[in-house]
C-alpha cells in the first residue's frame, strides 16, 4: 500500500469537502492538534502501566478526542459531520479537579519538567494552548468550526498541567517553582490552573 498520493506537492491538501493551501489557519489548527496528539504519545511510553494506569486510560482516550476534534476542523461540508461533544470537556474537569487534589499544594508558578513523562506533558500543554490559540483566530476569520473544540483545548492544557504534577508527585519528584514567581495559588492551586 502507498501512502504518498503526490496530491500535495503543490502546497495543497485536502479537506473533508474541499482543499486548502497548507498553511490556512485551519490546516495550522488541525496539524498542531496532531502535533499534541504525537507528544501524547510520547508521554505514554514514559509512564509505567501500573503506577500510572489511570493517566495511560485518560490519555488513550484524549488521544482518540484529539483525532475527533482534528477530523470536525477538516470538515468543511455544508452538513458536516462533527464528532466531538459536551461530553469529554465534562470528563476533562472532573479528572482535573480529582487530579489536582493528589500532589502538594501549589503556592508558586513551576518551570516544565521534573520526570521524562512530566516534561512531555508540559511539551503537550504548550502545544495544546498553542492550538487554541489557533482555532481563536480561526473563529476571528469567520470560519465555522464547533466551537466544543476550543473549549476541549483549554480544559486539555488545563489537564495535562494537573497530570504533569501528579506524574511527578507519585515520582517522588518536586515541581520547580519559579524562583522570582509571588505567590499566586491563593488556595494552594486547588481550584485555580496556571495559565
Amino acid at each position: 500500500m502507498k501512502i504518498y498520493t503526490k496530491t500535495g506537492d503543490k502546497g495543497q491538501t485536502g479537506l473533508i469537502g474541499a482543499r486548502a493551501d497548507k498553511d490556512a489557519p485551519r490546516v495550522e489548527a488541525y496539524g498542531t492538534i496532531d502535533e499534541v496528539n504525537s507528544f501524547i504519545g510520547k508521554a505514554m511510553t514514559e509512564l509505567d502501566a501500573e503506577k500510572y494506569a489511570d493517566l495511560l486510560a485518560d490519555l488513550e482516550a484524549i488521544q482518540n478526542e484529539l483525532f475527533d476534534c482534528g477530523g470536525d476542523l477538516a470538515d468543511v461540508r455544508k452538513e458536516p459531520n462533527y464528532k466531538m461533544t459536551e461530553q469529554p470537556v465534562e470528563v476533562l474537569e472532573s479528572r482535573i479537579d480529582d487530579l489536582m487534589e493528589e500532589p502538594p499544594l501549589l503556592e508558586r508558578f513551576i518551570l516544565p519538567g521534573g520526570s521524562p513523562a512530566a516534561a512531555t506533558l508540559h511539551i503537550a500543554r504548550t502545544i495544546t494552548r498553542r492550538a487554541e490559540r489557533q482555532t481563536v483566530t480561526l473563529k476571528k476569520s469567520g470560519e465555522e468550526f464547533p466551537q466544543v473544540v476550543q473549549r476541549y483545548l483549554n480544559r486539555l492544557s488545563d489537564y495535562l498541567f494537573a497530570a504533569a504534577r501528579v506524574v511527578n508527585s507519585r515520582a517522588g519528584v518536586p515541581d520547580n517553582e519559579y524562583i522570582r514567581s509571588a505567590k499566586v495559588f491563593k488556595n494552594g492551586g486547588r481550584a485555580k490552573k496556571q495559565d
